[in-house]
């Protein structure tokens, strides 16, 4: 049976990434954001990472290439019905 459900996109606030947070090597400034998505049969947590905590909230907001991701796994539509992709 398909089930519908709502999607949550929750970008989180950005934070500076410190070399004990990671297991790759971070300069100064990195900063990373959190994006949680709430709606899937499990749990879906990610953190986007940029130059600095503007960049990684900003490439964290940018949700279309994430949905994208997902849409091979899931059919995503909006609110009317219409299919979110193609």
């Amino acid at each position: 049976m398909d089930e519908r459900s709502e999607l949550i996109v929750q970008i989180h606030q950005p934070y500076l990434v410190t070399q004990e947070m990671v297991s790759f090597r971070v300069a100064e400034n990195t900063g990373g954001c959190r994006v949680v998505i709430v709606g899937f049969p499990e749990n879906f947590e990610e953190v986007t990472y940029g130059a600095d905590t503007l960049q990684a909230l900003q490439l964290a907001a940018d949700v279309e290439p994430l949905l994208k991701r997902l849409s091979k796994n899931y059919d995503l539509f909006f609110p009317t019905g219409e299919p979110y992709f193609e």
